[in-house]
């Protein structure tokens, strides 16, 4: 089941760098699917102290007992009722049943419609830049900045663009890998982003969501990786607005405790067949480099600033800000995995869904992101509607997200308090969550 899945949107199976593959698609599977007092999804809790662990011993629906060490959240609020459901159980579904409540034709991918969005995007970003360089006064540079970013009504933000780069590098642009390689290159080094050393870290990304050492972009840090970080490094990580600047770096550099790049062919990210890919990927992003370095000498380097660096900048803050909180900031504690309690199923269930308002429209519904996660070949045009026909299997497993306004301004609290309490995790346990380190 794993790897026809994966296989559709062109996901190659895990690298062999990893020593011990995690099996995608795997659950409990459970012919009631009515929650009683008595199932693993519900714990009755009487009290629970203020420890970083302790365990918890379920009875298994094939009738075996198990006992696993678990690092609790430090408090527990208890229903009335007594009964509290618990996210790091093992669903009472398969993948499989998600997969059959989604309607079919969500999974047709048109590369007409997708180029349609391509077209409009570069269209719309390249009348916003002729309109500010024409007038080229102050008071029109801001909203042509805040317009790539927000403006519904323009559609032109970068984030909207990286949407479209994400149906490419995921196998949802179109069936036919040339044509998504062929965007993909020239729409991600646009951006400057080298498109294969992206697209294989993404796909270690989905193939390990909510693995604590397994998985690739925004994963927790354990408390052994964090310890050995200097002092300046932890206040830069956790002090805003310095995360929201770490794309860049993560691309050259990776995060804490990995080693290796994005743009380098012997990288740890990737295996030998993939080295030609990468040294394609660096060399469009290379050239994109020297294009706008030859740019600045004749337009001048503040028009270059105000044109590019600027909208670059916002776009980097603004990604890292909806990446990170599709991972993180959830008002309950979710749980990390690791060993024999990791599965494909139960890692993407811990993603989170956001509503980002009127932006919704302009980066593709990207907020729908627990979906996207556990089937990255659904094309973002039909994200939507798979959610809403996925809901009914999920049940609690599935977060509804707080309804934004015409702006999404609460995110930025849901931000600064992840960023005071998600520091670091355990580093023993199969089933940890993320605690904070009274410095920061």
């Amino acid at each position: 089941m794993a790897s026809c899945i994966l296989s559709e949107c062109g996901i190659r199976p895990l690298h062999k760098i990893y020593t011990k593959p995690r099996i995608p698609f795997s659950s409990n599977p459970i012919k009631n699917k009515s929650f009683s007092q008595n199932s693993p999804v519900f714990s009755r809790v009487s009290s629970v102290k203020k420890h970083p662990s302790f365990l918890i011993s379920c009875s298994g629906n094939r009738g075996r007992d198990w006992e696993v060490k678990v690092q609790a959240p430090q408090s527990i609020a208890v229903p009335e009722m007594g009964l509290e459901f618990d996210p790091a159980a093992a669903p009472p579904f398969k993948l499989a049943d998600i997969k059959n409540a989604i309607p079919k034709h969500c999974w047709v991918k048109n590369p007409w419609r997708s180029m349609s969005y391509v077209v409009r995007d570069v269209a719309v970003v390249l009348g916003l830049a002729a309109m500010a360089a024409y007038f080229d006064t102050w008071f029109l540079w801001p909203l042509y900045w805040f317009a790539q970013v927000f403006s519904r009504e323009n559609e032109c933000t970068r984030p909207y663009k990286y949407r479209v780069n994400f149906d490419s590098g995921h196998g949802s642009f179109s069936s036919d890998l040339n044509l998504n390689s062929v965007v993909g290159h020239i729409l991600h080094s646009s951006i400057l982003v080298p498109y294969h050393g992206w697209r294989i870290s993404h796909r270690t990304h989905h193939q390990n969501h909510g693995h604590v050492e397994n998985d690739e972009s925004w994963h927790p840090l354990s408390e052994r990786v964090f310890n050995s970080l200097d002092t300046v490094t932890k206040k830069l990580r956790f002090t805003l607005p310095f995360p929201l600047l770490a794309y860049p770096i993560y691309l050259f550099a990776r995060s804490p405790g990995k080693k290796g790049s994005h743009y380098h062919p012997e990288s740890d990210l990737f295996v030998p067949a993939e080295k030609k890919d990468i040294i394609t990927s660096t060399a469009c992003w290379s050239a994109m480099v020297a294009l706008l370095a030859g740019l600045s000498f004749v337009i001048g380097p503040l028009q270059l600033l105000k044109l590019y660096g600027v909208p670059y900048v916002l776009f980097v803050m603004w990604l890292d800000l909806v990446t990170y909180l599709h991972h993180h900031g959830h008002e309950d504690k979710l749980p990390w995995y690791r060993g024999q309690e990791w599965s494909y199923l139960r890692g993407g269930l811990t993603t989170l869904d956001r509503d980002y308002g009127w932006i919704n429209n302009i980066h593709h519904d990207i907020g729908t992101h627990v979906i996207h996660h556990l089937f990255p070949q659904i094309p973002h045009y039909h994200l939507v509607e798979a959610t809403e026909a996925a809901k009914s299997v999920l049940g609690k497993y599935y977060r509804e997200p707080r309804k934004s306004g015409p702006l999404p301004l609460h995110l930025l609290d849901v931000l600064k308090q992840s960023m005071k309490k998600d520091h670091y995790v355990s580093d023993t346990g199969d089933i940890v969550y993320y605690q904070k380190h009274p410095d920061l």
